[in-house]
């Protein structure tokens, strides 16, 4: 009987010791969530590249002048002079909110080619040959960026190079060449893959305009052809911007 009393007493204790030694007890320090840091792209910054593709130009020739005796623009035919294109570009650019705006220069060397045989300066045949080997543009932009995400246009200056020839048999009759300035709109889409790099997919429509070229035989000019040129070019681009590209946003 007296063990039974003993250990009930012990429980008695015991129950009434627990509830005071977990009150004494420290409380579990409270620690705040730390605050989600979300990367957001910035475009802003000067930018150096390279880019390359391909590009076709429609030309078409007209005749307007022989020997020195002038007359009325005489369709000889148009053709596409095409070939691949490759160069670099360097710009600068700056970012308000969404909206990315910028100024760039653009130089690519060309391989253009093509022809079409006169239909007025025959027989015997002869064709007409364009060879553009260079393009440049300088252009404004103005774009809007979803994060590392520009969808830009772009829009202002072209310049192209190009070497005109008639051929008969292959052989060089006579040749022209000129550096020529037009206007130049296009668009693009860029992807900033890694911090201060981007690759891009762009497209640009050239207008040259119509300009007349004197062709030369032996150092005699020998006529005189008003020659109308566009380009379409689509080019693959690669950037480096310098600077911080990433701004943490809380």
């Amino acid at each position: 009987m007296k063990k039974v009393l003993l250990a009930s007493a012990s429980l008695f204790a015991l129950s009434a010791l627990a509830p005071a030694s977990a009150a004494d007890l420290a409380a579990r320090p409270y620690t705040k969530a730390p605050i989600a840091v979300a990367s957001v792209y910035n475009w802003s910054g000067f930018y150096l590249g390279i880019n390359g593709g391909g590009a076709s130009s429609r030309n078409c020739w007209d005749v307007n002048n022989i020997f020195g005796f002038a007359g009325p623009d005489t369709a000889e035919g148009c053709h596409n002079a095409t070939g691949g294109v490759v160069g670099g570009q360097v710009g600068y650019r700056w970012q308000s909110a969404n909206w990315v705006f910028g100024l760039e220069a653009q130089g690519d060397w060309a391989n253009l080619k093509g022809s079409n045989t006169s239909l007025v300066l025959a027989p015997p045949p002869l064709v007409n040959q364009t060879k553009i080997d260079g393009i440049g543009l300088f252009t404004g932009q103005v774009g809007y960026a979803w994060n590392n995400v520009l969808w830009y246009v772009k829009g202002g200056a072209a310049v192209t190079h190009a070497k005109y020839n008639g051929l008969i048999g292959g052989v060089v009759l006579d040749s022209a060449s000129e550096t020529r300035w037009g206007g130049a709109v296009g668009t693009g889409l860029e992807f900033g893959f890694a911090p201060n790099w981007s690759v891009a997919i762009e497209y640009d429509h050239l207008f040259m305009g119509k300009r007349n070229n004197s062709f030369t035989f032996l150092g005699i000019n020998d006529r005189i052809d008003r020659i109308k040129q566009d380009v379409d070019m689509g080019t693959v681009r690669v950037n480096y911007t310098f600077g911080g590209p990433v701004v943490a946003k809380y």
